[in-house]
């Protein structure tokens, strides 16, 4: 199992480092340590950890929940609210952020483990489907179809593609459909071939019969 590695976004510097504590008992490695949504921006410039852990009330211009929205917008990183703050309109500015949690202060270690657990989880899941969902859009993009107009040679019957070439129809159709192609002589081809031989035209009698 990997080390996740957590950012703390804490304006107590007390409080910041008991958590540190407690994350590096738990086995989680911390990035590092900012106490406002500024300073969070910029370390996220440069470090991707797993998570962010973070505090509504910061230092700076911006609270947590404003951090949370623009960290939001600009990475692929899950937010764990980390604070003593549980009132209704508070909860339902923080909603907004879809954050991966909501922890509130004072909390244990159990607690803390299981919202970072849930929170890389979901996360971790949420990327793969997202990745597969990718694929297959981008292989939907990818399944040739034959449609428009087809410049067809009236002589030898090739087909010219979009860059200008001219190919066998069996390649081009093989090339822009999922068409297989199996090859056989139509009846006027074969009477031009094998019009004269002789059980060609026991066959073709036997046919008839």
């Amino acid at each position: 199992m990997e080390t996740a590695s957590v950012l703390i976004v804490e304006d107590e510097f007390i409080i910041a480092k008991d958590i540190q504590a407690s994350l590096e008992n738990m086995g989680y490695l911390v990035c590092a340590i900012v106490s406002s949504g500024e300073a969070a921006i910029k370390k996220l410039e440069q470090e991707n950890p797993d998570l962010v852990l973070m505090d509504i009330i910061l230092k700076g211009k911006m609270d947590g929940i404003e951090a949370a929205m623009q960290i939001r917008s600009l990475f692929n990183i899950p937010i764990v609210y980390l604070t003593a703050y549980a009132d209704e309109d508070t909860l339902e500015r923080a909603k907004i952020t879809e954050p991966y949690g909501y922890v509130i202060k004072p909390f244990n270690d159990r607690e803390l483990r299981i919202a970072i657990e849930m929170a890389t989880y979901k996360h971790k899941m949420e990327t793969k489907q997202e990745q597969l969902v990718a694929d297959l859009q981008k292989a939907l993009a990818e399944v040739k179809t034959l449609h428009g107009l087809l410049p067809v040679c009236t002589s030898c019957k090739k087909i010219r593609d979009d860059n200008g070439y001219w190919n066998q129809i069996e390649s081009y159709i093989q090339e822009h459909s999922t068409a297989q192609i199996s090859h056989s002589l139509c009846p006027e081809c074969s009477d031009k071939l094998y019009g004269d031989e002789d059980w060609y035209i026991a066959m073709k009698d036997k046919d008839i019969e």
